[in-house]
C-alpha cells in the first residue's frame, strides 16, 4: 500500500534538508522576519512552532530539547525573549504572508514573521517624539 510522504525534499539529502530548516529556523529566531520561497516557508512553519510550543514550558529539558535542534545564542533567545510572548497563546505563532514572484526564476515567494513581533524602535521616531512632548 502506497503511503504518503510528509514534507519536501528540495532536491537535497537528508543532511542537507536538516541543516536547511534549522539555518531558516535561526535566522527567524534573530530577525523575527524573513523571506524565502513559499514551499521552504510553509516546511519552516511546523517545525518553528513545535520549538516554540516546547520552550513555552520553561525548564532544563526543553532548553536541550531546543539545543539539539538549534545552535546554542538562536535556542537561548528563543527561550527567554520569544517564547514568554507566547505564553498565553495556544498556537499559531507564525504567520506565511504571500508576496510577488521572484525575478530570476519566478518562484513564489513569502514572507514569514512572528504573530506577536517586537517592532525595532528606529531613532527618529523617538526624537520626533520627545520633541513633541517638550513642547
Amino acid at each position: 500500500m502506497k503511503k504518503k510522504k510528509i514534507g519536501r525534499k528540495f532536491s537535497r539529502t537528508r543532511d542537507q534538508r536538516h541543516a536547511l530548516k534549522k539555518s531558516l529556523a535561526t535566522s527567524l529566531i534573530f530577525k523575527e522576519r524573513i523571506e524565502t520561497t513559499l514551499a521552504k516557508a510553509k516546511e519552516l512553519r511546523p517545525f518553528i512552532e513545535r520549538l516554540i510550543s516546547q520552550a513555552k514550558k520553561q525548564n532544563v529539558a526543553s532548553l536541550r530539547y531546543l539545543l539539539h535542534y538549534l545552535p546554542e545564542k538562536a535556542a537561548k533567545k528563543l527561550n527567554k525573549e520569544v517564547a514568554p510572548r507566547f505564553k498565553d497563546r495556544p498556537g499559531g505563532y507564525t504567520r506565511i504572508i504571500k508576496i510577488n514572484n521572484r525575478n530570476t526564476d519566478a518562484a513564489p515567494l513569502a514572507m514569514i514573521e512572528f504573530v506577536l513581533r517586537q517592532e525595532k524602535k528606529s531613532p527618529l521616531k523617538s526624537s520626533k517624539q520627545k520633541n513633541e512632548k517638550a513642547k
